[in-house]
């Protein structure tokens, strides 16, 4: 199958919505493991494949570090989701997801918090790097 941009919207519209689904039915305030959990829960149910916390390899030039980061979620193997459950969202987690998403090439992340009061318009943010931009 060739991954385009409309099958990663579509797929991250899939992701948002059960994000949305998981934070209404539990609101803020829990753990961020719990909200993960309660995701691959939600995203299983809708067909997605959803690993959990995917060892990336640091490579450094041409040297591989001993030390390794751990992905929250990847979904579809296309997808990471970072969640959190914070006072609010900061430049550094958006860096954070944009450095795995380069390290990982995967084309496409989401930052979820989900200690907020709407998950739609403060909770969420949606990343690309050059890999989406490459696709048609």
């Amino acid at each position: 199958m060739k991954i385009t941009k409309e099958y990663l919207n579509e797929l991250t519209y899939q992701i948002i919505g059960a994000a949305i689904e998981v934070h209404k039915e539990l609101g803020p305030g829990l753990l961020e493991k719990v909200y993960e959990e309660c995701m691959i829960y939600e995203l299983n149910k809708r067909g997605l494949e959803v690993t959990q916390q995917v060892s990336i390899p640091i490579q450094y030039k041409d040297k591989k570090l001993r030390g390794e980061l751990r992905l929250d979620l990847l979904i579809e193997n296309l997808i990471i989701m970072e969640v959190k459950a914070v006072e609010k969202l900061i430049p550094i987690h958006e860096a954070q997801l944009l450095s795995y998403m380069k390290l990982a090439e995967k084309p496409k992340g989401i930052l979820l918090n989900f200690h907020c009061t709407n998950l739609f318009y403060k909770g969420q943010k949606t990343l690309v790097n050059k890999l989406y931009a490459s696709l048609s």
